[in-house]
């Protein structure tokens, strides 16, 4: 988060002391709470497998921000194949884990202040230095989600962003 940047709220008129440059999702969109203590699923804050059949990781979409250093970024799930997200959960510890390929995936993070839906979005997931979450490349197609994570935002694009999840209930910062 950025403490440089406040802004005031355009929808309610607060004004905030700090800019959020990140929201994140608790877990994917087919989570349901009830998963919760079934033996076959888990939820950490990096992997999510249901029962036992769909696998899941974290990680970041990160967009450019013009005229920032900091990028802005969200928080998301991407579904992985069974052989995908064994692969990353058994070098998840290990040292040079970033040389890995990326592994093919599906957007399971719905934002819904995009006017297209986000679900299911094709990506590819680059593992990071043990540590960090993945980064997360959406497919470059014409979806604006796609399309500002190739050409950045403006800090009023961050600052709409901020708006809109504030008065949606949908992230949580962090």
């Amino acid at each position: 988060m950025t403490s440089d940047h406040g802004f005031t709220c355009a929808c309610c008129g607060a004004h905030h002391p700090e800019l959020p440059m990140n929201y994140t999702a608790y877990a994917p969109a087919v989570w349901d709470p009830a998963f919760a203590d079934a033996d076959d699923c888990l939820l950490s804050p990096d992997q999510c497998v249901i029962r036992g059949q769909h696998y899941f990781v974290k990680g970041l979409i990160e967009i450019p921000v013009i005229g920032s250093d900091e990028p802005f970024s969200w928080g998301v799930w991407v579904s992985l194949s069974r052989e995908s997200f064994s692969r990353a959960a058994d070098l998840w510890d290990k040292p040079g884990r970033e040389e890995e390929e990326p592994y093919f995936g599906w957007l399971t993070t719905e934002l819904p202040i995009y006017p297209t839906t986000t679900l299911n979005l094709k990506t590819r997931v680059h593992t990071r230095p043990v540590g960090e979450r993945p980064f997360v490349e959406l497919e470059p197609t014409d979806h604006p989600l796609a399309v500002e994570q190739r050409t950045g935002v403006t800090l009023d694009r961050v600052r709409e962003i901020a708006t809109a999840v504030l008065h949606s209930g949908g992230g949580e910062q962090g």
